[in-house]
């Protein structure tokens, strides 16, 4: 097992038999998504990318949660940027910076060359459900939640959900799941296909990762 310097606590990264298993890892915020998280994750998963060591990916949270998402209580605690001489001029930048945000970690799960794994541990909402989505394949326990959860929030969604949930249940569903934010259970995520399997939870790492050395066993795509 070979640890991976990921520059924070809130993100820890290991090579495991050929498994890149990335942990969100701030279980008292339920793994809410800080600045140093994302960051983190963008470079984490930059980096498995070409490693021939790496067959697959794995990406879940501490603590009994997968992921709550956007750490709204962060942000609501974030000073305001106040720009006299151009005041668009920092929302502009805000704006880009969310984009290459997105696209370093939720884009690169889903264009990763390697198979991807969201280990859904317990409950994963708004953008941490989306970094679930973007993966190819969803293990979840019996207790998990899945939900948008923007529409509580009055955020639209972000980092590529809505699109890669339309990929999964259809564009009527979708929208209906954004809309109206309803909590799905581990088992209604399964009959919408958005869940592959479910596993107990005593048995539930050792499941996962079973998958992910299957995965990294096989045959791979050139990077």
């Amino acid at each position: 097992m070979t640890a991976l310097d990921t520059g924070t606590d809130d993100l820890h990264a290991e090579i495991d038999d050929g498994v890149a298993v990335i942990t969100m890892n701030r279980p008292e915020r339920r793994n809410a998504l800080s600045d140093a998280m994302l960051s983190a994750l963008g470079t984490v998963l930059a980096q498995v990318e070409p490693d021939e060591s790496v067959g697959s990916v794995v990406l879940t949270g501490a603590g009994g949660a997968f992921c709550a998402g956007g750490d709204v209580k962060g942000m609501a605690a974030r000073p305001r940027d106040r720009s006299d001489d151009n005041p668009g001029r920092s929302l502009d930048a805000a704006i880009h910076r969310q984009r290459l945000s997105q696209r370093a970690t939720s884009g690169r799960l889903w264009s990763m060359p390697k198979p991807t794994i969201a280990a859904i541990g317990g409950p994963a909402a708004g953008a941490g459900l989306s970094l679930a989505l973007a993966c190819d394949l969803r293990y979840a326990v019996p207790g998990a939640v899945l939900t948008t959860a923007f529409s509580r929030v009055a955020f639209a969604g972000d980092y590529g959900g809505t699109w890669f949930l339309t990929q999964l249940v259809g564009s009527g569903k979708a929208k209906e799941l954004y809309y109206f934010s309803e909590r799905l259970s581990a088992e209604d995520a399964q009959q919408l296909g958005i869940v592959n399997a479910i596993f107990p939870p005593a048995d539930f790492e050792r499941e996962v990762m079973a998958k992910a050395r299957r995965l990294a066993e096989g045959w791979r795509t050139a990077t």
